[in-house]
């Protein structure tokens, strides 16, 4: 009898640790994030057989125009993770942007990001702070701080808007850039709305 509750003992030990919970670190289960529709809880899929599907999985796009990005799209930049970019949703301070095009933004975005398009960042610095010029943008003074994305580390167009934006004038010290973007945001489970929906 006692080697039988032994062995029973043993086998629910496995199922105990599958119960864990997935957090964000050690110390943190989730993040809440303000955005237009009211709060957003970021956490991770707890179910831990979750897998990525469709064009997530695709390992080998052809470059051009699916090239690996680097680190630091433009001297001055500071490259960041997800607890970075949680952090900054979290700051009332700081803005991310998402600078994909208008549909992959609709399809899906992390919570609280807003939409500026890579192809219009440069022309929207009026938005954030800047004052309009004859040859761009002025862009002195009590500015955000602005956290970039896109598609993930083969994707051109938030690396694009950060140095349009630096061109027209916005400083690069208040520029991040998540490099991982959506892909490696879902590739660990976070939360993603609806571009519109909380974002």
């Amino acid at each position: 009898m006692r080697k039988m509750a032994l062995t029973m003992a043993l086998i629910a030990l496995p199922g105990l640790a599958l119960a864990d919970e997935v957090g964000l670190t050690p110390d943190m289960m989730s993040a809440t994030v303000p955005t237009p529709s009211g709060p957003v809880e970021i956490m991770r899929n707890q179910d831990t057989e979750n897998r990525l599907e469709g064009d997530w999985t695709l390992t080998s796009r052809p470059c051009p125009n699916f090239c690996i990005q680097p680190m630091v799209p433009a001297p001055g930049v500071t490259p960041v993770g997800e607890l970075e970019v949680i952090a900054a949703l979290q700051d009332p301070n700081t803005l991310v942007i998402d600078g994909r095009i208008r549909p992959e933004f609709e399809a899906g975005t992390i919570p609280g990001a807003v939409s500026v398009p890579y192809n219009e960042a440069a022309d929207r610095l009026g938005e954030l702070g800047c004052e309009v010029d004859f040859d761009g943008f002025i862009c002195e003074g009590d500015l955000p701080q602005v956290v970039l994305f896109c598609n993930g580390p083969w994707c051109g167009q938030s690396p694009t808007a950060a140095r349009n934006m630096i061109e027209s004038g916005f400083p690069a010290e208040n520029i991040s850039y998540y490099r991982g973007g959506m892909q490696n945001w879902q590739g660990l489970g976070l939360t993603v709305v609806p571009g519109g929906a909380g974002g």
